[in-house]
């Protein structure tokens, strides 16, 4: 055990300075350097837009959500300089709900975001849990996940333009550019 210590303690009083030598003295950076996008990207603050009216809603399909109809409001899309697509989502459920919701996307990373909830008066109520979650991409009745793939992130690859969603909207989804 002595020789052990004999050997190896010139060599832990060496490191320090080997350490630097080689460029270690960052080593503690190590995980920030691949999290360099979530230290430099910025949220811009989402401005609530007017209620959704109807002649305004464009409606899209989910499969297996039968007798649930789902629009975006066209006059509320919109994509910041941030890369966020912001929009509002109207549901009407079979037995005569309606939820209307303003929502995020955040393309690059496959999260949503849910800003605000509407009254029945036409009104809107702050969300105030509101933060980035990530989308359920194997739950296909999920309509973040429908929205994300087939209308406002370019299929997956990006963020798409305002015209490109809204011709997406019309056409029926991105598979069918």
């Amino acid at each position: 055990m002595k020789r052990f210590l004999v050997f190896i303690a010139p060599i832990v009083l060496a490191m320090p300075a080997h350490a630097v030598n080689l460029g270690l003295e960052n080593w503690g950076r190590f995980e920030s350097d691949f999290e360099e996008e979530a230290v430099t990207w910025q949220e811009m603050q989402a401005q609530l837009p007017a209620y959704p009216k109807a002649e305004h809603l464009v409606a899209f399909a989910i499969d297996g959500r039968a007798g649930y109809r789902f629009a975006v409001d066209t006059k509320s899309l919109s994509v910041g300089a941030d890369g966020v697509t912001r929009y509002s989502v109207v549901i009407d459920a079979p037995a005569g709900a309606r939820t209307v919701n303003f929502e995020a996307l955040r393309c690059p990373t496959g999260e949503r975001k849910i800003y605000a909830f509407g009254r029945p008066d036409g009104t809107w109520s702050r969300n105030r849990a509101a933060r980035w979650e990530i989308i359920k991409a194997r739950v296909n009745t999920d309509y973040h996940r429908v929205l994300f793939y087939e209308y406002l992130c370019a299929g997956g690859e990006g963020v798409a333009s305002v015209p490109q969603i809204l011709e997406r909207l019309r056409r029926g989804g991105y598979r069918t550019d």
